[in-house]
């Protein structure tokens, strides 16, 4: 099979994280975040290439061409993720046909592992299309609005979502504008791709491959970088 690009979007600002830089370009054991996060796409063996989506008058951008031997291309993004996403498979280079399939992976999910890019492409190729992500295994309540526990969830047939996702890039880009066209904001692209009448494989991947939100996550992100590939 082909390899495959990836879209980046990292639009965003990480207000949870707080100060007035942009999470992407925190530091992470002695680089910005996103650089691991760009390093481990692009030493994957599958991946051509990386497409990055910037906000509008992002001057932090390092600047990177390359990576890992492979290109690194930008592209601006929108107001939310959903937008930033379609812009960067619009900008996707030719060579990239509507029916090949993208990845698209989170800025802030510098642990990604190997394995699980590997395995997603072997399972979700196959079906038409999936997302990494793992069953839930703990206990889930509902709260009220003075954060009582009011009522126990069940947590069977429930996963949570992380990146990579890979999709067509003619059928995601697709979905993402008819979502678009309806008011619809999704979270991730498999549930703009949900919302279009499909159904993502969800193939379970490594729980270390956490999405750097807070401050706190920082030191773990740290600690796992050293432990996975």
């Amino acid at each position: 099979m082909a390899s495959l690009w990836c879209v980046v979007p990292a639009a965003g600002r990480g207000a949870r994280v707080g100060g007035d830089i942009p999470k992407q370009y925190l530091p992470l054991a002695g680089r910005p975040l996103i650089e691991h996060t760009l390093a481990r796409l692009a030493t994957h063996p599958r991946v051509a290439g990386v497409m990055v989506v910037l906000g509008a008058g992002d001057d932090r951008w390092p600047g990177l061409e390359r990576i890992g031997g492979k290109p690194v291309l930008t592209t601006l993004g929108g107001a939310e993720r959903c937008d930033s996403v379609l812009a960067g498979l619009d900008a996707l280079p030719a060579e990239v046909k509507p029916d090949d399939f993208v990845l698209v992976h989170d800025a802030a999910r510098p642990c990604v592992r190997a394995a699980d890019i590997a395995r997603l492409i072997e399972l979700a190729v196959p079906a038409g299309g999936g997302l990494l992500g793992a069953p839930l295994r703990d206990t889930l309540k509902r709260a009220d609005a003075a954060h009582r526990s009011v009522a126990t969830e069940p947590r069977e047939e429930r996963w949570r979502a992380f990146t990579p996702q890979l999709f067509r890039r003619a059928e995601l880009a697709a979905a993402l504008r008819a979502a678009a066209a309806g008011g619809f904001k999704p979270s991730d692209e498999a549930m703009a791709m949900e919302r279009a009448g499909h159904a993502p494989l969800l193939v379970e991947g490594a729980e270390d491959n956490i999405k750097v939100t807070t401050a706190a996550d920082f030191a773990l992100a740290e600690f796992l970088l050293d432990r996975t590939a």
